[in-house]
């Protein structure tokens, strides 16, 4: 198994227990069909939720969108004295500008970019064949969530970043 896979195990993993602790249960891990594959399917108040997981590890700790547009940067380096000249109300603004005007490939530590249309498109279509194959109602409700899981594998620390009810 190769580096990535492992992060991906590692992630969908993370991303279980996390549910399960939030009352969900899980009923399928890692549905695959020829034309694509379902990371995890749970359950919670009888609504299915479809939930595909992206894991980067990575010693860069990554800028991650609150619920608000944004932007959140924990531990983007800032000088001494750029920390000086700046308010406690703006510095975290000036640790994200610092993060933007680095020359670090920004696409690279963001995993919800890797959810483009493409993949979209794809999803819809497992999540119907899914639906079929496991003879759920068509009354039964469903929705599609990404969790993003950020590693951090030196301080054996993890971040997930739980979007729920996209739109497919």
């Amino acid at each position: 198994m190769g580096k990535t896979q492992k992060v991906g195990s590692l992630g969908e993993e993370l991303v279980v227990r996390f549910l399960m602790k939030r009352g969900y249960s899980i009923r399928d891990r890692n549905y695959r069909r020829p034309w694509g594959e379902l990371d995890v399917v749970a359950v919670k108040k009888n609504k299915i939720h479809f939930v595909e997981v992206k894991a980067l590890s990575s010693k860069v700790e990554t800028c991650l969108p609150r619920s608000k547009p944004s932007l959140r940067c924990s531990t983007a380096r800032v000088s001494d004295e750029t920390k000086g000249n700046v308010s406690s109300e703006t510095f975290e603004r000036g640790k994200a500008l610092v993060y933007i005007r680095s020359k670090i490939k920004k696409d690279r530590f963001r995993a919800e970019d890797n959810v483009n249309a493409e993949k979209m498109k794809r999803l819809s279509r497992i999540i119907q064949t899914y639906l079929n194959a496991e003879h759920v109602s068509s009354e039964t409700n469903w929705q599609f969530d990404v969790a993003t899981v950020y590693i951090d594998g030196a301080q054996k620390k993890a971040k997930i970043n739980f979007m729920e009810d996209l739109i497919l």
